[in-house]
């Protein structure tokens, strides 16, 4: 049974002229789940540089998964609102840059893409643990985020801003949660 016919890796064999076993694959064979033709989708880059567009229209469902994948993978480190103050951080590890400073507002979409598929500086890569396309998610979401942040009162159809905080009838105590007081009308002051 330790014999058996069947060709051992890398043996010789008189079969082909070549005297090899194993046979290189065909020319232009490639491995399955690695067929990457829109090579901006999976790098984030035209040719060398940053590209700075989608590539598949940004819903909400988009900005939902990547504010999704974000708070999983993202805010440990660069915080929720993305001021790079994480629980991470304040363990003791290097604080990344907040994403409200004008270089990282002025960044293409595509170096944000490049950042989470190759790391930069002390972050790491993760390309391993995010798809592509979740990857795609949460540049949209981090673009969300800058503009929510920065965003003037013209911008947002002339609403306060920052709002108002709000006001509470009741504030809750931990296992109640709290009762905010109904909004008023002009006319209920008169």
């Amino acid at each position: 049974m330790h014999d058996q016919p069947r060709m051992k890796t890398y043996a010789m064999s008189d079969f082909y002229a070549d005297l090899r076993s194993a046979r290189p694959p065909v020319d232009g064979t490639v491995a399955r789940g690695q067929l990457h033709e829109d090579t901006y989708f999976y790098t984030g880059k035209i040719g060398a540089n940053p590209g700075d567009y989608m590539p598949f229209p940004v819903t909400e469902d988009v900005v939902a998964r990547g504010r999704e994948r974000f708070n999983i993978y993202c805010a440990p480190c660069h915080s929720r609102v993305g001021d790079g103050n994480g629980m991470i951080v304040k363990r003791g590890y290097k604080q990344p840059p907040t994403y409200h400073q004008d270089r990282l507002r002025k960044a293409p979409l595509g170096y944000f893409f490049d950042v989470m598929t190759n790391g930069f500086g002390a972050m790491p890569d993760y390309a391993a643990q995010i798809p592509p396309r979740d990857r795609w998610c949460i540049v949209a979401y981090i673009r969300a985020l800058q503009l929510s942040q920065n965003a003037t009162q013209a911008e947002v159809g002339g609403q306060q801003v920052p709002s108002a905080p709000a006001q509470f009838e009741e504030p809750g105590s931990g296992a109640t949660l709290p009762t905010l007081l109904p909004e008023s009308t002009g006319e209920e002051k008169k």
